[in-house]
């Protein structure tokens, strides 16, 4: 066997897997015309598709809180999808982060002593959170390691 015949078997096979694979990725619908006085099921492609499509009302809307409900302090969404079973409604808020505007001292938070534990971290939810990269292979924090955390905190 000569190498330009495996060198072009070799290019056959992969351009026929990568063609294979762009073709399986290419899933675009065409919707198909349909005369206007008979009724046609939709797929349960067309049903599928237009499930996981958001209407365009929905998608720019905002939730309001209901009458006599104390308006919300963080952003909410919500968007209207269709399904087979109705209209399905998401309901999306973001959570509250803790601010880190004015941490406590290290005495404050060690409790005296010289060194603060993971149990004591919990009472500073940022530093809880950053707790195994402060200590690094430790299960404390030294004052140094802590001073050191809220320079790079802001």
């Amino acid at each position: 066997m000569k190498p330009r015949t495996l060198l072009l078997a070799s290019m056959v096979s992969t351009s026929l897997l990568v063609s294979g694979a762009v073709i399986a990725q290419d899933q675009t619908m065409q919707p198909t015309a349909t005369p206007q006085n008979t009724m046609q099921q939709p797929t349960t492609a067309q049903q599928n598709s237009a499930a996981q499509q958001p209407s365009a009302a929905a998608q720019n809307s905002t939730m309001q809180p209901p009458a006599g409900a104390p308006a919300a302090t963080t952003p909410t969404s919500s968007a209207t999808y269709s399904s087979s079973q109705g209209q399905l409604t998401v309901n999306s808020k973001t959570g509250n982060v803790p601010s880190t505007a004015s941490p406590p001292s290290f005495e404050q938070l060690s409790g005296g002593s010289k060194m603060i534990t993971q149990e004591q971290a919990q009472a500073y939810p940022p530093l809880a959170n950053d707790f195994i990269h402060v200590a690094g292979h430790s299960d404390h924090i030294t004052k140094s390691q802590y001073e050191h955390w809220l320079q790079n905190l802001n």
